[in-house]
């Protein structure tokens, strides 16, 4: 299965940005009220500049303290992104996330973001194609 194809099976596709500039706080607030795990971090909304998910946020809390709650997200974003285009394997993509240790993977087309996959994107994506595979081999030995 390719990225295009995960992206298009999501039932809300639009990537959550945040401003560098703004808090970490409102980036939490957001992450909370939509009950995801990160935001892309960007400017104008079209290129990612980096990605703050929850874990930056409660690893620098626990370091700093709430403090940090009124610091801009780009004090704290990841800047180093790992990105994927539409027409990598879902294959690909877990083992980056895996290698990688992360849950979030920006989609850029000609460094425009179009999309964003999670980790449990690409796992359901998997188990989607195994079942099929299955239930194909499944009717080759059965003769049907």
């Amino acid at each position: 299965m390719l990225v295009h194809q995960i992206l298009k099976s999501k039932s809300d596709d639009a990537v959550v940005t945040v401003a560098p500039g703004s808090k970490v706080s409102d980036a939490a607030k957001i992450l909370a009220e939509r009950k995801i795990g990160t935001v892309v971090v960007s400017g104008d909304g079209v290129t990612a500049e980096g990605i703050l998910s929850e874990r930056d946020i409660v690893r620098v809390l626990a370091k700093r303290g709430g403090a940090i709650l009124n610091d801009p997200v780009e004090t704290f974003m990841t800047t180093k992104l790992v990105t994927c285009h539409r027409d990598d394997s879902a294959d690909e993509i877990l083992q980056k996330m895996t290698d990688g240790r992360f849950r979030h993977m920006p989609v850029l087309e000609d460094g425009q973001l179009v999309g964003l996959i999670t980790i449990g994107d690409v796992v359901k994506a998997r188990l989607t194609e195994l079942a099929m595979e299955k239930d194909a081999l499944e009717g080759m030995i059965m003769g049907h």
